[in-house]
């Protein structure tokens, strides 16, 4: 896999000079991880993506986290490295801004990059920084890897940069996330062109079967976008009416967050859910939620 050209842009970490290198202890794997690991790193050797590592620096661990199709997503534990790099401040776009920008087109196409942040290098002076341990050796990334700090952010001045002339016009995009947005068929076919050339100039790839053409309804960043308007994601909806009464403070927070997020589609829903914020009030940890219930009982 090719990817983006080093010349238009890399990932650099800027590791804060004097910190202290970490290279993690390494942790064992069971037999079913550390066989999705190697079937994992053999597929990231053979695109380029990853290769081996000598005498790295830095040295993480593989985390596998379980897919809802039963299989293994694996992840790297960048803690340490990412304590280490500084915040990159490149300001990500307003997420309902966008969202919003989208009614009154009729026509959309929902873009979606083959592999997106691995078409982004890295640096090369930080590849071997980003190592992590296997059971037949250490590798490293060559192109940028999730869960790196600032990953979004270098992937958003990206597209900011391709995509300049189009944003906002008949473009949306947020990190790896893309829409084409046309008033009329007419139109439609030479703003799909326009975006294609755009990204062929950068040489970014499109995963063709997650990838819809010339549609009136679909999904973007959470939302469902309709003829009628936007409409919360069915599936999230599906999830709240079934989420069990909340029974300890983590459960109200995450409840008050989800409400937080369906509020636009909820009439009053700051009073609605006034409740639930009185009784976090004054409830810095556990132990004071814990009391402030057991007084509510009595």
């Amino acid at each position: 896999m090719v990817g983006v050209e080093r010349t238009i842009i890399e990932h650099n970490l800027n590791i804060v000079p004097g910190s202290n290198v970490v290279k993690q202890k390494r942790r064992g794997q069971a037999g079913e991880r550390n066989n999705a690991i190697k079937a994992e790193v053999t597929k990231l050797v053979q695109v380029g993506i990853v290769r081996e590592a000598f005498f790295p620096t830095w040295i993480a661990n593989p985390v596998m986290v379980k897919k809802s199709d039963g299989s293994w997503r694996m992840c790297i534990d960048y803690t340490d490295l990412n304590k280490a790099s500084p915040k990159d401040c490149y300001p990500l776009p307003e997420i309902d801004q966008k969202v919003e920008s989208l009614e009154g087109f009729k026509w959309k196409c929902f873009l979606d990059a083959y592999k997106g942040y691995h078409q982004i290098l890295m640096r090369k002076e930080d590849e071997d920084k980003t190592a992590f341990y296997t059971d037949h050796g250490t590798f490293c990334y060559q192109k940028m890897p999730f869960g790196l700090k600032n990953a979004g952010a270098t992937y958003q001045r990206l597209v900011d940069k391709a995509f300049k002339d189009q944003i906002g016009r008949n473009v949306e995009v947020y990190v790896d996330d893309m829409v084409i947005k046309s008033h009329a068929e007419q139109s439609l076919l030479q703003d799909i062109e326009e975006t294609l050339k755009i990204l062929s100039t950068i040489q970014m790839k499109l995963n063709p079967t997650k990838c819809t053409f010339g549609v009136e309804e679909g999904k973007f960043l959470g939302y469902y976008i309709t003829r009628e308007g936007i409409q919360p994601n069915p599936e999230k909806i599906k999830d709240f009416v079934e989420i069990k009464s909340p029974a300890c403070l983590r459960e109200i927070q995450g409840l008050n967050g989800k409400l937080t997020t369906l509020g636009r589609f909820v009439a009053k829903s700051a009073k609605k859910a006034l409740p639930l914020f009185n009784t976090l009030k004054g409830c810095i940890n556990k132990n004071n939620f814990d009391g402030q219930m057991r007084q509510k009982s009595l």
